[in-house]
């Protein structure tokens, strides 16, 4: 028998223990003998995984208990393969999240996934990282802006780097953070996230919904980063719905919007640090849901994320009925440029 990996057993009294300590699963053992609180108390050693060699007395000091904890699903059914590295995290806390307790399995499956990232600033750089680290076999880039001295610190770039080109030392970060990542390919990504600044550019969303490759939007803006919608084509809103929505309240908007993405040579607001991780770190849980297939966000839904908390504001977007992107024919996915 094994537990998932990363539950704790904890003594409560002589003949009582806890196994876990978070409330979705932890559960209290009581009226143990002697045998079973020394037996549980066992599978919480480290060393224990290591050691080829059973201990003794634990096999019949867990006979009675084995089914209880069973039934509170707090044991392992997976192969009991471990992943290494960063990624072996992910994989030790989703042993506790999915029924068959095999977290690794989940992480391995993410070595055959593809993700683009464009924008590679600190925020889109941050996005990277973390999935190349959380085990995603490869990432994919497009920015060849030099590196700013804003840019450094949040995401791996270093003073060093500035004045170099952003993709060419992403290459090094994220194989510095995973070394297996693969950087290069003629690959349509099985998710496409899109780092822009001010606004979302209207022609670039068309051809993305037109792609059917599944997109996921973070615009930088003046004070805060707005991370969605994740929008996949035929299937809930798109950018296109979140600018005929915002036109509706701002029949301006349309002008203002030309003003944002069409500014040739205007160089990209500075990314607070602060806004940055945030921002970068919800993308990419929502990048790992779509390719986990573990949930899915609700479409239409963005994140804003302002100083001077940082604390996530929630909005739902509806699809908007003068925008047809939902009566559009779903067809097989399509190379995206990136340009």
């Amino acid at each position: 028998m094994r537990l998932r990996p990363g539950l704790r057993v904890l003594r409560r009294s002589g003949t009582e223990v806890q196994v876990g300590t978070d409330p979705r699963w932890a559960v209290r053992l009581t009226d143990l003998t002697t045998s079973e609180v020394g037996a549980l108390l066992e599978l919480d050693d480290p060393t224990r995984a290591a050691s080829p060699r059973p201990r003794s007395g634990a096999g019949s000091g867990l006979a009675d208990v084995a089914p209880l904890l069973t039934a509170a699903r707090l044991t392992a059914t997976g192969d009991g393969r471990r992943a290494e590295g960063p990624a072996s995290a992910d994989a030790a806390v989703w042993s506790l999240l999915l029924p068959d307790g095999d977290g690794a399995a989940l992480v391995r499956a993410r070595s055959t996934r593809t993700v683009g990232v464009v924008g590679l600033g600190p925020t889109g750089l941050g996005v990277a990282v973390t999935l190349a680290a959380a085990g995603v076999g490869r990432v994919l880039f497009d920015d060849d802006r030099p590196v700013r001295s804003s840019d450094v610190g949040v995401g791996g770039y270093r003073w060093g780097d500035v004045g170099t080109r952003r993709d060419v030392v992403a290459a090094r970060v994220l194989r510095d953070a995973a070394p297996r990542v693969s950087v290069e390919g003629a690959v349509v990504p099985d998710l496409l996230v899109v780092v822009e600044h001010g606004a979302a550019d209207p022609a670039r969303s068309a051809v993305l919904v037109g792609s059917g490759v599944p997109h996921l939007s973070v615009v930088v803006r003046e004070a805060d980063t707005v991370v969605g919608p994740l929008v996949d084509p035929g299937h809930g809103p798109c950018l296109r719905c979140l600018d005929l929505h915002r036109a509706d309240a701002d029949p301006v908007w349309p002008t203002l919007v030309a003003q944002l993405v069409g500014a040739p040579g205007r160089p990209d607001r500075p990314e607070v640090g602060v806004v940055a991780g945030v921002g970068a770190a919800l993308a990419a849980a929502v990048a790992l849901t779509v390719l986990d297939g573990t949930a899915r966000p609700r479409a239409g839904t963005t994140y804003e994320v302002g100083l001077p908390d940082a604390v996530p504001r929630v909005r739902e977007w509806a699809v908007h009925p003068d925008c047809g992107c939902t009566a559009l024919p779903v067809v097989g996915r399509v190379p995206v440029p990136t340009t």
